[in-house]
């Protein structure tokens, strides 16, 4: 703990971090301020504490407090989940205080929007997720919210779990609920309570994935359909590109969480407990699949964008062609008229009693043949 104290007086001047207040003296924690007048522990933010020990949860009013938490830990063993969500500087000062958490853990626990990431601090694991929750929409426009995004970081040490959630969604209730009904799970120590979490947090990724590939499914189906009389296909570009934001949105959650799974189910840590280290496998293996996904949902939306674009240039093509071929068959009246509207006292026919109607049954026939023409070659 001591080699932790030295690193914050040393490190914090330099990085100015918001926790540390001024007026404290070199040699001073740079939570002490924070100390005065109430147990620095008790932040409004604590949504629950609780300790556990041989894998069931102590039912002990001096636990409701991160404070009393550790002591019942130090006194008897187990290890404590602290939970909270969004806290603020001055809340999670005291906690990050009481259990030796460094400075830049905290910092990025306390500001969010991290990437997600595994870092070790000492006797300290770090570990970041971000939730995906799917929103629901009857319809998908340009417009629509597809994911939600959250974070929850995880502080894993020797006996005890903090756990700090930012977002709306994300809440891990009932997974606490789900672990207690699980004693000898719980009984493995804060690994299996980390191990919980990203298996979680992945299983919310699979479940979002299957419902945004209902939707790329639907865009598919709407650009490759025969689109309805007086209907447009520029109206699905927009719904095609919002979608692929979503898409790199979801993306930016699961491909950085790779790397950290894999450290976790291949690389022994002293925090994490070999039989619980199995299991991280499985959350990679999962893991895995879901980027799978999610990269092949990226290439399929770019096929699509590409197709629906070509299919809006196909029909700019028809169009032009249409025109073109009317202007051709106009052409020949505009160049008879035009040369029979010259004031000239000798031209062929002027004077000739069929020469008016011979005129118009040329035009007529020359334009049918130019109409048949065209619509021979698929012009009309």
């Amino acid at each position: 703990m001591s080699m932790i104290r030295d690193l914050r007086a040393a490190v914090r001047p330099s990085l100015r971090h918001p926790l540390r207040k001024t007026g404290v003296g070199a040699g001073s924690s740079p939570y002490a301020n924070y100390d005065a007048t109430r147990d620095p522990t008790a932040a409004t933010a604590v949504v629950d504490c609780a300790v556990y020990r041989d894998g069931r949860r102590v039912d002990d009013r001096a636990c409701l407090t991160p404070r009393g938490a550790m002591r019942q830990v130090r006194e008897s063993g187990g290890f404590a989940w602290i939970g909270l969500h969004e806290p603020t500087e001055a809340e999670f000062a005291g906690i990050a205080a009481e259990f030796g958490l460094h400075p830049l853990a905290v910092e990025d626990a306390v500001h969010a929007h991290q990437r997600p990431k595994l870092e070790r601090y000492d006797d300290t694991l770090f570990t970041v997720f971000k939730t995906i929750h799917y929103v629901e929409h009857t319809e998908l426009t340009a417009t629509s919210e597809v994911v939600e995004t959250g974070e929850v970081m995880v502080f894993t040490g020797p006996d005890f779990v903090i756990t700090v959630r930012h977002g709306g969604q994300g809440s891990l209730r009932n997974l606490r609920h789900r672990l207690q009904g699980e004693p000898e799970l719980l009984a493995k120590g804060p690994s299996a309570v980390l191990h919980a979490i990203a298996d979680h947090v992945v299983d919310g990724y699979i479940a979002v994935a299957d419902a945004v590939e209902l939707d790329i499914d639907q865009i598919e189906i709407d650009v490759f359909s025969p689109p309805a009389k007086g209907s447009t296909r520029g109206a699905d570009t927009g719904r095609i590109y919002q979608l692929k934001r979503e898409v790199l949105e979801f993306k930016r959650a699961v491909t950085p969480l790779l790397r950290p799974m894999q450290l976790l189910s291949e690389r022994p840590m002293r925090l994490v407990d070999p039989d619980i280290q199995k299991y991280f496998r499985d959350v990679a293996d999962h893991l895995a699949r879901v980027q799978e996904q999610v990269v092949g949902f990226d290439e399929l939306l770019n096929s699509i964008l590409q197709a629906n674009l070509a299919q809006a240039t196909v029909a700019q093509n028809e169009d032009m062609r249409k025109i073109t071929s009317w202007a051709a068959i106009v052409a020949v009246p505009t160049a008879v008229c035009g040369v029979y509207g010259m004031n000239f006292d000798h031209m062929p026919e002027l004077h000739w009693k069929y020469g008016y109607p011979m005129v118009l049954g040329g035009i007529a026939v020359i334009c049918f043949a130019i109409h048949r023409t065209l619509k021979r070659n698929g012009w009309l």
